[in-house]
């Protein structure tokens, strides 16, 4: 009799025991995968369902996004420049049975394709465009990763670019060389308003030489400015062709002061020697001007 009450409370201890072991709950971001004697049966859940004892064997699989940190990987990027540049993805599982069954840990599957596929576009693309374009490299990365994974079950939603870091040689020349763009483009800006301003006062003097009152209003606004200073000092602009005719009337009056005559005669100079007289051997002294007689006027 004992041995039926032990073999009894055996039976009901295992039949408790395997229906706690075959009862499974999954939640609702959940997905159970199921396998029935090593063969794959379906995804089941949310909710209560029961499992075959020693027969049926289940695998969670969460169908949350999952954010996952790329590593910093240094890599030359297109114009031969080194960097090191970290990352960020957001995925989702799509189908849990190929998730489970065809990849073996997909979160460090996906890790592992997501750094190989950073380096790759790194060294595609140029500095400028890591810098600057950093859409289309984000772009490019989650169409790639997104292709690998895809067999999987696994779908790559974002892909974002943190941060790309310089070595310090690399960041002093790209600042001389931003200082150097300012510098040019401010000479351009200074260089077009030199020239505008030199148009628009070639215009105005244009229109001033057309108009005889133009200058005298002039004259009389740059007056109106200068007592509004408070200035003791009034400045009377001459124009310069009042000073072209002075000048001309001087230079007339000069020319006409006196009339030069010129008279040629046969004597010749007192101080010049003539052919003949170096020909006969005769030695003339120089007469002295201050001896000979005066001609009045």
């Amino acid at each position: 009799m004992e041995a039926i009450i032990a073999i009894s409370c055996f039976l009901f201890f295992a039949v408790i025991g395997g229906l706690a072991t075959s009862v499974r709950i999954v939640q609702e971001y959940e997905r159970g995968v199921i396998f029935r004697l090593g063969r794959v049966i379906g995804a089941k859940g949310p909710g209560l369902f029961f499992l075959i004892p020693i027969v049926d064997r289940m695998t969670k699989v969460d169908l949350r996004t999952i954010t996952l940190d790329v590593p910093t990987q240094e890599a030359i990027s297109a114009d031969n420049v080194t960097v090191r540049v970290n990352a960020v993805v957001y995925f989702n599982v799509l189908d849990p049975v190929r998730a489970v069954v065809q990849v073996e840990n997909f979160r460090r599957a996906t890790s592992q394709i997501s750094q190989t596929s950073l380096r790759n576009v790194i060294g595609q693309s140029s500095l400028d465009a890591l810098l600057s374009d950093r859409e289309a490299v984000n772009e490019n990365l989650q169409h790639i990763i997104d292709d690998a994974t895809e067999p999987w079950g696994i779908k790559v939603t974002i892909v974002e670019v943190k941060d790309v870091e310089l070595n310090p040689q690399m960041i002093r020349a790209m600042a001389r060389q931003a200082e150097a763009e300012r510098e040019r483009r401010a000479k351009v800006i200074h260089a077009e308003g030199e020239l505008q301003a030199s148009q628009t006062l070639a215009n105005a003097a244009r229109t001033m030489s057309s108009e005889p009152g133009a200058m005298t209003l002039r004259y009389l606004q740059t007056l109106v400015e200068i007592g509004v200073e408070q200035n003791t000092t009034t400045i009377f602009p001459v124009p310069v062709e009042m000073m072209g005719a002075f000048t001309n009337m001087g230079n007339g009056g000069t020319k006409s002061a006196g009339v030069q005559i010129e008279i040629e005669t046969d004597e010749p100079e007192p101080n010049k020697v003539t052919d003949e007289d170096s020909d006969s051997g005769i030695d003339v002294d120089p007469i002295d001007e201050n001896l000979l007689p005066k001609s009045s006027d």
